[in-house]
């Protein structure tokens, strides 16, 4: 029996991959980005079309896991100052959206169909919801997620998360099954979730973090893995022991650790698994698209899908006018957010419990969010021309926030120079270094130093090095090679690189190497030091000029020849030697 398990799970992932990866392929290049292609091969391949993978519940179960990585890694991203600062965007325009478009659909619902109006509203309230494992990952592919427009997407994304308690209340508040009256109240639950915010926090200073430190104290780079996993986990749990939204407890949890030194190496380390466990959400989402209800009322399905997508785009542009935003980025707002969301499959499924609707309309509701949610990536690629700004005032309108111009890769003494040097001139640093005492130290001087490998591609991209115009190697020792700078150059073309070289013949293994300048570290100070020598030794200002000039011409031409002929031994004749000295 578990033989047949095991061979029914392989035989379901290999299908399930093996055409994502074609069709996600596929819509990339045709620019429609990966959702679409994910929710196609759910579709194709599930019970409703060619029934290759059955199952769909259970995956998505699993799946849901891939919505709170994604939430944890977004909560990594916002520091507990910034997100006070969002504050307004928050219970602001998300309240506006939550209420208005809830509100809005659900008089379109019950004006008309046939639907009660309760029914209407346990219909209406969920679809006003927006998709956030859709949205979070566009905003995050077109670099929008730290601009003034990706705030605002996210603020409205984050109070739907938070509205999830109150929407669950009101449906249980108007349920007509007898057995729902055994839940918690309305004011029960808000008082957990208030509860389970405040030990999350308690959790993330006084637990995690010393968690972490220890562990990066044992540079064990799988224990951060697990450790990460953990924590994601263990926040989420104890969220939905509560009945609240797990996607909320991860948030939280990454939102603790925003500003620890541990912030980049997690985001590393957690989003290959959000990756793949995003996609197969999605695939299941796909694998629930109910096409034999599509088949029997095509129109009614789409016409409330187009509904949907009207209603809540004009809805949303509106709010975003009156929050000031020009024409173009509210209706690029209202058209990203158009679409029902993941949870409206939650709330669908307890409005059934509640006897609110029937297992059909739950149905057809759940084709229709799907539907909507199939429709984003072909509007956004629509009316991109339309939503274009002119370049000086996308320029103008949409900075990035937070933003970092040079990474510095070790905060030893070298690099502490580097960095002081760049700051001093107004130029925004990222700092990254292994060594977690003197992370804890640079931090006692006001130092805000993460913790991480440098010699990480992924983790390169995680601390902003796709935005960056300089990276700085500044690492002691003989660790980075010419393989890896034409590694960092391919993955970040746009950023200068700079490096750090022990000696010689460090400088001779990084003689082709994509670099702008590669440094010996003791070269300037023991010239300095040479200097210092000769004047302690009475010798004139102009003859100390004349014998660092003369060293530094020698030093130089010697470097040439063994650059040309790879021999350490080169040009030995430029080394200034002593004249034999009689010792008789």
């Amino acid at each position: 029996m578990e033989d047949h398990a095991q061979s029914f799970l392989l035989h379901d992932g290999a299908l399930l991959f093996g055409v994502a990866l074609l069709f996600v392929l596929v819509f990339r290049r045709l620019g429609l980005g990966a959702t679409l292609g994910y929710l196609m091969t759910g579709a194709v391949l599930g019970p409703y079309a060619l029934r290759l993978v059955g199952d769909a519940e259970s995956k998505l179960g699993i799946a849901e896991l891939g919505i709170t990585l994604l939430l944890f890694i977004v909560g990594l991203e916002l520091a507990p100052h910034r997100l006070w600062r969002m504050r307004h965007e928050i219970f602001g325009l998300g309240l506006l959206q939550v209420v208005l478009c809830g509100l809005a659909i659900t008089g379109v619902i019950y004006a008309f169909t046939g639907f009660t109006l309760v029914a209407a509203l346990a219909l209406g309230l969920p679809l006003g919801l927006s998709s956030t494992a859709q949205v979070l990952p566009m905003l995050q592919s077109a670099g929008r997620l730290h601009t003034p427009f990706g705030e605002r997407a996210f603020a409205i994304l984050l109070f739907q998360d938070l509205s999830i308690i109150p929407l669950i209340t009101i449906i249980a508040a108007m349920s007509r099954n007898p057995a729902a009256a055994a839940g918690p109240p309305g004011w029960q639950l808000a008082l957990y979730t208030v509860v389970a915010i405040g030990g999350l926090i308690a959790a993330g200073r006084f637990v995690i973090r010393p968690l972490f430190r220890l562990i990066g104290n044992l540079g064990e780079r799988e224990m951060f893995v697990f450790a990460g996993l953990f924590t994601v986990i263990i926040s989420a749990a104890a969220m939905e022991m509560l009945g609240l939204s797990t996607a909320l407890g991860a948030f939280i949890a990454g939102v603790m650790l925003a500003d620890s030194p541990y912030r980049h190496e997690l985001e590393a380390d957690v989003e290959p698994f959000r990756t793949i466990l995003l996609g197969l959400f999605f695939m299941s989402v796909g694998m629930m698209l109910d096409l034999n209800a599509i088949a029997q009322r095509p129109v009614y399905v789409l016409s409330m899908a187009l509904a949907l997508i009207v209603t809540k785009a004009v809805v949303i542009f509106g709010i975003g006018k009156l929050f000031r935003m020009d024409w173009r980025g509210a209706l690029a707002l209202g058209l990203l957010l158009s679409q029902g969301g993941e949870f409206g499959f939650v709330l669908f499924a307890q409005a059934q419990e509640a006897l609110l609707i029937s297992p059909l309309a739950g149905s057809v509701f759940t084709a229709v969010v799907t539907l909507s949610m199939v429709s984003t990536p072909f509007l956004m690629m629509a009316t991109r021309r339309m939503r274009e700004a002119p370049p000086s005032k996308e320029k103008r309108d949409e900075p990035r926030i937070d933003g970092s111009n040079a990474l510095v890769v070790g905060y030893g003494r070298f690099g502490q120079t580097v960095a002081q040097m760049l700051i001093a001139a107004d130029i925004p640093v990222t700092l990254i270094d292994t060594d977690v005492e003197m992370i804890d130290v640079a931090d006692g001087f006001g130092a805000k130093v993460y913790f991480g490998d440098g010699t990480r591609i992924d983790l390169l991209r995680q601390a902003g090095a796709a935005e960056a115009e300089l990276i700085a190697f500044c690492i002691d020792g003989d660790q980075i090679t010419e393989e890896f700078l034409h590694a960092v150059h391919t993955a970040f073309p746009n950023a200068e690189i700079v490096v750090r070289a022990f000696d010689r013949r460090t400088m001779l293994k990084l003689k082709d190497a994509p670099v702008r300048k590669v440094v010996r570290e003791v070269m300037e100070s023991a010239v300095v030091m040479g200097r210092s020598a000769l004047s302690a030794l009475d010798v004139s200002m102009q003859d100390i000029d004349r014998a660092e000039a003369a060293y530094r011409t020698r030093d130089k031409e010697r470097l040439k020849a063994q650059y040309q002929s790879g021999d350490l031994k080169a040009a030995r004749d430029r080394i200034f030697t002593q004249p034999a000295r009689d010792r008789h």
